[in-house]
């Protein structure tokens, strides 16, 4: 082939390709000049307000095809998109709200939203919160009555799913609790369930000995160990010696526990008793309740906690007396 026809060649081939660049480029300009027109330029910019209607139980796509069919947007393509593009999708609630086709779809979105989320509170239960603590959470967040989930849930001990939660102002008692439960029964999933029965264990140890763990120990990287710890002593029928289990049966969170503490009457004094406690103490953590199923075997049979949360192993009671000489006194 000659310089001249290859030189042709490539001119050709340059040509071909800065052709369908600049096509592409046209079409994605295009595409974004259509999705922007759609998207916020109104439908009808003297269109008047009327009264739209969300009914209970009316999800995304039933409201897009709504609000298209009342010519409050131009597609309820492009309302669904901008909504699930924001995250919404699972925000709508019911009620009336006042709209107009002067209004851009985001402006729609906005104001069908805020006003559902408007309605809700937000409300955070830390891992390791028993009934007690997430009694009063709720109660000063205007949800419950204090007092009124201790009435009617003492045996959800455990079971109530630390997280953050978006409830509804008038959620009722029942509604709050089964969210919570339901989130549990999502996070302690299948598989781990058949774990725990591979091992011949119940879910009522798993979470009594994950709640102790939850309270014991701060350190992730601590769980597995320390869970190792307790299940070779309820393996030698050895107490767990627990001092969050004090706390619990006190009420109260202190830095060291009295000798007369840990001789208190009760089936959770885990110094008096062998074996678990009746039932959970707190609300666990997924890390928790997975140290409790997966625990790590070690040697140590003894542990602290430093004030500043670190973990001290011990594989001796005389090399644990003194580690709490040196980090407790």
């Amino acid at each position: 082939m000659s310089d001249k026809r290859l030189i042709i060649l490539n001119r050709g081939k340059f040509i071909l390709f800065f052709t369908f660049v600049f096509v592409l480029l046209a079409l994605i300009v295009g595409a974004v000049w259509y999705a922007d027109y759609q998207i916020n330029v109104p439908l009808d910019s003297q269109g008047q307000e009327k009264v739209f209607v969300i009914e209970k139980g009316e999800g995304l796509k039933t409201v897009a095809d709504k609000l298209e069919k009342e010519n409050l947007v131009r597609q309820k393509f492009w309302f669904t998109a901008y909504v699930f593009y924001r995250g919404w999708a699972g925000q709508l609630k019911a009620g009336e709200f006042i709209l107009s086709p002067s209004m851009t779809t985001p402006e729609i979105a906005r104001e069908i939203i805020g006003q559902a989320l408007a309605q809700e509170i937000k409300v955070t239960i830390p891992e390791g919160f028993a009934l007690k603590k997430i009694d009063a959470r709720l109660a000063a967040a205007g949800l419950i009555r204090a007092g009124e989930l201790l009435a009617q849930s003492s045996n959800l001990e455990g079971y109530l799913f630390p997280d953050t939660y978006q409830f509804e102002k008038d959620a009722g008692l029942d509604e709050i609790i089964g969210k919570m439960t339901d989130n549990f029964d999502q996070k302690v999933d299948q598989d781990l369930r058949d774990e725990i029965a591979a091992q011949g264990k119940t879910l009522k140890e798993i979470v009594a000995l994950a709640s102790i763990i939850e309270k014991e120990v701060s350190n992730d990287g601590d769980r597995q160990i320390v869970s190792g710890i307790f299940w070779q002593r309820l393996k030698d029928n050895y107490p767990l010696q627990s001092c969050a289990t004090i706390a619990y049966i006190l009420g109260i969170d202190k830095w060291r526990y009295s000798i007369d503490d840990t001789k208190i009457d009760s089936p959770y004094n885990t110094y008096q008793n062998t074996g678990l406690p009746p039932g959970p103490i707190c609300n666990p953590g997924l890390k928790s309740i997975e140290a409790a199923i997966y625990p790590q075997k070690t040697d140590y049979y003894f542990f602290l906690s430093k004030p500043d949360g670190e973990t001290v192993f011990s594989k001796t009671l005389e090399e644990h007396n003194l580690n709490k000489a040196k980090y407790l006194n």
